[in-house]
């Protein structure tokens, strides 16, 4: 009787032991991620920019990257202020504040190199300054951008101002607009400048936290886990080399919500900031 109750026991035992191990060996279920792009490009190249980071993203934590890539800043800001439903975004430090500030966004890790905005001008310039800028042409990426804000900045004199074009479809098509001869400078971000020696600086903005990729307040705290593991470790595989070259960033390092605090208000006077 002891035997039968011993056997019984161990097999009650084994049973439940098989079932809590299959449980802690089972993969985590994959999670749909809807992942949104800074219209920094349009859509198209954005796909086609992104879609290394997204391949990486989808092999190292087995979920399933969808890029979401906004026609341009009028529709991201649009999608940014309305809270449009996207688990993750990449984006500069006024719009990482202001997610984390009206939507609890959380900052899981950014571009290690600081952000600034340079102001490249033609070498037909007179000279390399602000002034001899005043009532020339500047191209520039459309407001609310870091760039188009920080190019307000440059000149507060409002009777001594560039004709601003924000007509840029990128940082680098505006560049190639000053090398046709339609613009007579272009802002771009700084880590761009170096790319085009032929161009004068004229000036370099202050810095900014890196472009930051947050998580909604909604995503699974084990999916933020999965992204923000796999981002922090991108830069030690040599095979997505080309990923972080593309985007100007050496690696990405872990992000918090205080390096971005006061970084909105470089959205006071756009259209909607609150």
């Amino acid at each position: 009787m002891k035997n039968r109750r011993s056997s019984a026991a161990v097999k009650g035992f084994s049973g439940a032991a098989l079932a809590f191990a299959l449980t802690v060996c089972a993969p985590a279920q994959a999670a749909d991620v809807r992942f949104m792009i800074e219209p920094q490009y349009p859509p198209d190249k954005a796909a086609q920019v992104y879609k290394p980071l997204a391949d990486y993203l989808n092999k190292v934590t087995g979920h399933k990257i969808t890029l979401v890539t906004p026609r341009n800043y009028h529709f991201f800001w649009r999608d940014v202020r309305q809270n449009q439903p996207v688990d993750f975004v990449f984006e500069e430090a006024h719009f990482t504040d202001y997610h984390v500030k009206h939507y609890n966004f959380e900052p899981l890790a950014r571009a290690a190199e600081q952000t600034s905005y340079t102001l490249l001008g033609s070498d037909q310039l007179k000279a390399a300054t602000l002034d001899a800028l005043i009532g020339h042409s500047i191209v520039t990426m459309p407001s609310p951008s870091l760039g188009f804000a920080l190019l307000i900045e440059f000149f507060p004199n409002p009777v001594a101002q560039p004709n601003i074009l924000s007509s840029a479809a990128s940082w680098r098509d505006g560049v190639e607009t000053v090398f046709a001869g339609e613009a007579d400078a272009a802002i771009v971000p700084s880590w761009l400048k170096d790319q085009y020696p032929n161009l004068l600086t004229v000036k370099t903005s202050r810095s900014f936290p890196g472009a930051a990729i947050s998580a909604a307040q909604t995503v699974d705290p084990k999916v933020k886990q999965d992204i923000k593991v796999a981002l922090l470790k991108l830069h030690e595989n040599t095979e997505y080399y080309a990923v972080l070259s593309e985007l100007g960033v050496t690696k990405f390092v872990e992000a918090t919500a205080a390096e971005y605090d006061g970084s909105q208000k470089m959205l006071k006077g756009v259209f909607g900031f609150q």
